[in-house]
């Protein structure tokens, strides 16, 4: 075991995977020699060369279309979008090309090896171009799976598990963890299953879930939650798409209450899918409304970014707006 943070914990994984099978490949804008703006891709031109850890032109749409063309010819690419906000020009690639190259082919041919690992979230001062949650786009896409990890041990063992899925994986990594989020990691390799969601904290009163970087928000809330004696169930979603139905009904129906946390815009937010199913599923041991605690419906403000983000307060507010429903 050693100590990392969870971008320490990130690079470990690539350097991990790229040791254990010969197909991986890590490219993107300025992850070689660099490392990445972020330093994720640290020393692995170095130690694997060029050929397997390298610069891309500034294509987002270009990344990914040559992604798709190595993972249908068997090799393993993991291609970093410099910010999940520059995803956008790779849209197309992703849900009509990624997404469905195995579908149109009758399972003849995919491009299940490829992982596309992408910084987002706010937490970093970044404005609105650098700060936007843009999960629930790509989980309205069939033949996608979508993964945040909270901390380093998850962010390792769900990225090898990712790289080595049979199904193409878009990886998001909260920015604003890479460095302040820190703890023990195996050195060894291990995977996390992906799909899984993990109860973190086993409560009766009301169901908290969330994902990434809002984890440590419903944690607080929670702990503020105890000092009124109200016990708090505490669900990381980990894997978006395809995402735990059993677990969280299960909690829902044991706790009659959930508040759904998430930095994305509350609109079509990817809480509103959670509360659609779980409201289908839990109807009749609901005792209060599922809520949302989210991002509001604007773009990400430079200056008020401290407004903007759902924190343990909003939580706790909605928290006692379900127990008194």
């Amino acid at each position: 075991m050693s100590n990392k943070n969870l971008l320490q914990a990130i690079n470990a994984a690539l350097d991990t995977a790229m040791q254990a099978d010969e197909r991986v490949l890590c490219f993107g804008e300025d992850v070689g020699a660099f490392g990445g703006v972020f330093r994720a891709t640290s020393h692995l031109q170095e130690k694997f060369g060029k050929s397997r850890c390298f610069n891309t032109p500034l294509t987002e749409q270009g990344i990914i279309g040559f992604a798709n063309g190595l993972a249908a010819q068997g090799q393993l690419p993991v291609a970093e979008i410099q910010f999940a906000d520059y995803i956008f020009p790779a849209f197309d690639q992703i849900v009509n090309e990624t997404a469905k190259f195995r579908y149109r082919s009758g399972d003849e041919f995919d491009v299940g090896g490829l992982t596309i690992r992408a910084p987002y979230g706010g937490g970093i001062h970044g404005g609105l171009y650098h700060s936007q949650s843009p999960e629930a786009y790509f989980t309205h896409t069939p033949g996608l799976k979508v993964v945040i990890p909270r901390n380093p041990h998850q962010a390792k063992g769900l990225l090898l598990a990712s790289i080595r899925d049979p199904d193409p994986v878009l990886f998001f990594e909260p920015k604003k963890l890479y460095r302040a989020s820190t703890g023990e990691v195996p050195d060894d390799d291990y995977e996390l299953p992906l799909g899984k969601a993990e109860v973190l904290r086993e409560g009766t009163d009301i169901t908290l879930v969330a994902w990434g970087a809002q984890m440590e928000v419903i944690e607080k809330a929670a702990d503020r939650a105890a000092e009124e004696g109200i016990s708090c169930e505490i669900i990381d979603l980990r894997t978006l798409l395809p995402w735990d139905r059993d677990t969280l009904a299960a909690s829902v129906k044991k706790t009659g209450r959930l508040i759904i946390n998430h930095e994305a815009p509350k609109t079509s937010g990817f809480g509103a899918e959670l509360a659609a199913s779980l409201q289908e599923a839990c109807f009749l041991y609901l005792e209060s409304p599922i809520m949302r605690v989210a991002g509001w419906d604007t773009p990400f403000p430079l200056a008020l970014q401290n407004e903007y983000l759902p924190n343990e307060w909003r939580t706790l507010d909605a928290i006692h707006a379900s127990m008194n429903y």
